[in-house]
């Protein structure tokens, strides 16, 4: 099993980039993952919004929980819940410059004593049994290599009737995931890019989850949405592909490839799902 540290070196190759680079071809929220479209013309920060709003109504957020996000990217999660429904949330990320980018805007918008980060990875961290009353991931279980692990850490630090929202690009089927796991496509994304990463199947997160003692309660097929969102993204580099190549000669190419790569499969090799789980 991959260490916890080789993981961090990896992936920071990564999340640990110049917060100018995400600037450039995310939302204005910094969300690092996919968008929730309400009609053909929405546009990316309004869908993003939107996507977080869905996602606090699947935790069944009425305003004041306690929140944990694992993997918590630049923040937008952790700083939409504090700033809108009052919530006091953690944060979690390897990545050192994007705690820098969370604490300033949670400053700025005085947001400080709601938003909390740790750095490192959750299953170094002690964190205290039932002390959250929802857990997300969003995105970043492709990173974690002890699925059951995890999975046992969040139900671990929920209180009893507590929800856990995660979403990840799975693989369709473990048949597509045999075949197509080590194509250089896949490999491009999962290595150059991302440093380490491991796809699964949805069927192997519902299993983590259930082995866990979860109740799974919902199940969102987001893959139309995911693809929606590349679309912007790759727009959004195309745009800036000047100013991106002034952080790094080439970068603007190497991400619309990256993004492409991500974009080909959906629906053939590749599916973006939500689950809701609840400590019951």
């Amino acid at each position: 099993m991959t260490s916890a540290p080789q993981r961090t070196a990896a992936t920071n190759q990564h999340y640990d980039q110049d917060p100018r680079i995400f600037t450039l071809f995310l939302d204005g929220s910094h969300k690092y993952s996919s968008a929730l479209y309400g009609s053909p013309d929405e546009s990316l920060d309004d869908a993003q919004r939107r996507k977080l709003r869905f996602v606090a109504d699947r935790l069944g957020l009425r305003g004041g929980e306690r929140l944990l996000d694992i993997g918590c990217g630049w923040g937008s999660l952790i700083l939409f819940m504090a700033a809108e429904l009052g919530c006091r949330t953690v944060g979690i990320s390897p990545a050192p410059r994007q705690h820098e980018h969370i604490a300033a805007r949670a400053a700025e918008r005085g947001l400080t004593d709601r938003v909390q980060t740790l750095l490192g990875h959750v299953e170094e961290l002690e964190l205290p049994d039932g002390a959250f009353d929802a857990v997300t991931m969003l995105g970043s279980i492709v990173h974690m290599p002890d699925l059951d692990g995890v999975f046992a850490t969040c139900r671990r630090v929920l209180r009893r009737g507590g929800r856990l929202y995660v979403s990840e690009s799975c693989f369709r089927n473990e048949a597509a995931r045999e075949r197509f796991g080590d194509r250089s496509g896949t490999a491009y994304v999962r290595d150059a890019i991302f440093g380490w990463g491991d796809m699964r199947p949805l069927s192997r997160l519902v299993k983590a989850a259930e082995d866990a003692g979860f109740s799974l309660v919902a199940l969102d097929d987001l893959t139309d949405h995911y693809r929606r969102t590349i679309e912007d993204w790759v727009s959004n580099v195309d745009r800036n592909a000047a100013r991106l190549d002034e952080v790094a000669d080439g970068l603007s190419d190497r991400l619309r490839r990256y993004l492409e790569t991500a974009n080909a499969g959906w629906g053939y090799t590749t599916k973006h799902y939500a689950l809701t789980c609840q400590r019951s």
